[in-house]
């Protein structure tokens, strides 16, 4: 999601998810492996003897029988972990720390973490009650059971709950911004290196002079020192970590609460953040709509567009998370690859890539494009995109959304009419929409404005991104026509 148009960072190595290298869904789609038994019933003349595997239902006489018990479907098979190195356990301890879902580490500060889950985990449940609720109910009745599960959302900054709630059931989601990931190693250095600090020592009080006949007490100078040093010190945590929590939980307020993030915060929260910000938004959408993490790796595309996943060497010889500049590192960890799943449910793939997606970078390096492309039809969205998708110079992300796409959704900040319908698309809105609330949609704003008026009036319970310059929420399904 934008606000501005900003070149391109990548970063860290827990949250940044990308697209990968095969044209199916690949680590996502999951056939189960196992056949279910069928189930079992009770003997003739048996009552609470052990049942007879596939023996038809039925009383000892045969009559009066219910129907045998359905056999529970069976579980998804395990699919097997992806290479390069793994920061599964870094992902679940930023899950607990950043997104405040799980037990956090034993010597995490108690008085840091109360504070920042205070306000994270307010969010949330604000979220879920004003948005979730009404937005999934909404999109539960529109999007059709029949598209691809497979999706891309270009310009979605670190917003990985909107797809999930539009596509709960996605077999991957791929999403592209200016926005790395993240260097998921600064949580855990971070919390290795606490901070010192040397309080003022105590006054001494005066002694007590002893009354008439008592014996004075000998002074007890016994571990003394020792224990006047070790109430001298304080130890805190490092003012790094106190300050990078507070900017997630500032920046996860502000999408949950407007539905849209703007850029420029989105660059200090993540281009140069210390946590993986970026990665965080994402383990906190999981936590607001159910799922479990899986797996984390990270990743970079090869000249062919495909998956190759950092290794054991490659995270050896990064910089390192306390010394080497952040950006710097970001930039290393930039694309994510998260695994996830509903308790019991097949596993799915979240996939964000760090990519500038104007014509002159992705003409310069296409690897994006090739990944992208080798996916076939998509579904897709946007929303709060600066109304880059009617500038010339995204044409091309543009022609790549009208060639694979056969369903997506947006605010006005899509694929325009002018653009769609000469492709085959057809429009249905929502809301009202009569001008851009930014000046980079001035010049479409007509030709979005004159397809709302042309559709039947209907009404949209939420916002969806931007709002238009009257403050009116806006939506809108474009979707290929069927012969």
């Amino acid at each position: 999601m934008r606000h501005l148009v900003l070149r391109a960072i990548v970063a860290s190595s827990l949250l940044a998810a990308c697209g990968h290298g095969d044209a199916t869904g690949g680590a996502g789609s999951n056939a189960p492996a196992t056949t279910p038994t069928a189930p079992t019933v009770p003997t003739p003349g048996s009552a609470g003897s052990a049942p007879a595997a596939g023996s038809a239902a039925g009383s000892a006489a045969g009559a009066g029988a219910g129907p045998a018990a359905a056999a529970e479907p069976p579980k998804p098979a395990e699919p097997p972990p992806p290479p390069g190195h793994d920061f599964t356990p870094t992902a679940k301890l930023l899950l607990a720390v950043g997104a405040c879902e799980g037990p956090p580490p034993p010597d995490f500060p108690e008085a840091l973490l109360k504070k920042h889950c205070e306000g994270v985990n307010q969010a949330q449940t604000d979220y879920k009650d004003n948005w979730v609720k009404k937005a999934r109910e909404f999109f539960a009745d529109k999007v059709p059971k029949t598209l691809p599960k497979t999706v891309v959302y270009p310009f979605a900054g670190g917003d990985l709950s909107t797809a999930l709630t539009v596509f709960p059931d996605a077999e991957e989601i791929t999403t592209m911004s200016l926005e790395p990931a993240g260097d998921p190693r600064t949580l855990e250095a971070l919390l290795g290196s606490p901070v010192e600090m040397k309080a003022k020592p105590a006054k001494a009080k005066a002694a007590k002079a002893p009354a008439k006949g008592d014996k004075a007490d000998k002074p007890d100078t016994a571990d003394k020192p020792d224990a006047e040093e070790a109430k001298a010190k304080k130890i805190k945590p490092n003012p790094l970590l106190e300050k990078a929590l507070g900017t997630i939980q500032s920046e996860l307020k502000f999408l949950y609460r407007v539905n849209f993030s703007n850029t420029a915060n989105m660059i200090t929260a993540m281009r140069v953040g210390e946590l993986p910000t970026q990665l965080v938004f994402g383990l906190s959408a999981l936590k607001v709509h159910g799922y479990e993490v899986v797996s984390l790796r990270y990743f970079r595309l090869d000249e062919s567009g495909a998956i190759q996943y950092l290794t054991d060497d490659d995270v050896a010889k990064a910089p390192d998370p306390l010394k080497g500049r952040a950006a710097t590192r970001n930039e290393l960890f930039s694309n994510a690859e998260l695994r996830f799943r509903r308790p019991g449910g097949p596993v799915q793939t979240y996939r964000h890539i760090q990519q500038n997606l104007d014509d002159a970078h992705l003409k310069k390096d296409p690897r994006v494009i090739k990944h992208l492309e080798a996916k076939g039809t998509i579904a897709s969205m946007t929303k709060a995109a600066s109304y880059l998708l009617s500038w010339d110079i995204f044409a091309t992300m543009r022609d790549y959304l009208l060639k694979h796409t056969v369903w997506m959704v947006s605010d006005a900040t899509g694929v325009a009419p002018k653009w769609g319908k000469p492709a085959g698309f057809e429009y249905e809105t929502y809301g009202v929409f009569n001008f851009a609330h930014l000046k980079e949609g001035a010049v479409i704003s007509p030709d979005w404005r004159k397809e709302w008026q042309s559709e039947p009036k209907r009404d949209l319970p939420f916002r969806f991104g931007y709002y238009d310059k009257q403050s009116n929420n806006h939506l809108v399904i474009m979707r290929k026509k069927t012969s």
